[in-house]
């Protein structure tokens, strides 16, 4: 019986062997440094300066008059900040995944929300809206997940905006009163150089009768 042929190693395969065996022979322990050093570098929303009233999930929707139908606008996280100084509050939505801003608009005393037809997860109000970089005026309507959170939410802002309505009515009321006290000063100023014309009139007709009584003499 004839001996078998020794069978030829391929080439490729002897470097792979011999290449793995190296590897795990030898640990040189070198640390390859980065070709490119990151720094650190601070981002800021413009939030810094405002308190979170109120941050919750939700899908936000624009109403789009040239055609006639509502468009998805982002979903994401909506947010009512207010400011720490002025303690106006602002509405503020960005996209999840992007976080580019699809609503950023002050909550007024003119805000009203509604409930959207068919859905009591949803609410529905006007805005003079920024998130495009312009003031525009936006018809918007914002989906939660749940009924609780759509209240919750509706709620706020509603609270909000009375509260503002109320501060405005007040300070109507102070500007009508101040404007009344300057009008009676006015008045009682008039009467008082009226008063002093008055006697000045009779002080000179005193005179003249004076003159007059110390010339016949």
């Amino acid at each position: 019986m004839a001996d078998k042929e020794p069978v030829a190693e391929r080439p490729e395969a002897a470097e792979e062997n011999s290449a793995a065996a190296a590897g795990e022979e030898e640990d040189t322990g070198a640390q390859v440094a980065p070709i490119v050093r990151l720094e650190e570098v601070a981002v800021t929303t413009g939030e810094e300066d405002e308190d979170v009233l109120l941050d919750m999930k939700s899908k936000l929707y624009r109403f789009d008059k040239d055609g006639n139908q509502w468009k998805e606008r982002g979903t994401g996280t909506v947010k009512l900040l207010k400011h720490k100084e002025t303690g106006k509050v602002r509405l503020v939505m960005r996209q999840a995944k992007t976080l580019k801003i699809c609503a950023n608009h002050l909550v007024a005393s003119t805000t009203k929300m509604q409930e959207h037809a068919g859905s009591d997860k949803s609410c529905v109000w006007h805005a003079a809206d920024f998130a495009d970089g312009e003031l525009k005026e936006e018809l918007f309507a914002i989906r939660f997940g749940s009924v609780e959170n759509c209240k919750k939410f509706k709620d706020l802002v509603e609270e909000i905006a009375e509260a503002l309505a109320k501060d405005e009515s007040n300070e109507n009321e102070d500007s009508s009163s101040t404007a009344g006290l300057l009008e009676k000063l006015t008045v009682s100023e008039s009467k008082s150089e009226e008063a002093v014309k008055a006697e000045s009139t009779e002080s000179g007709k005193e005179a003249e009768t004076k003159a007059e009584a110390a010339s016949s003499e």
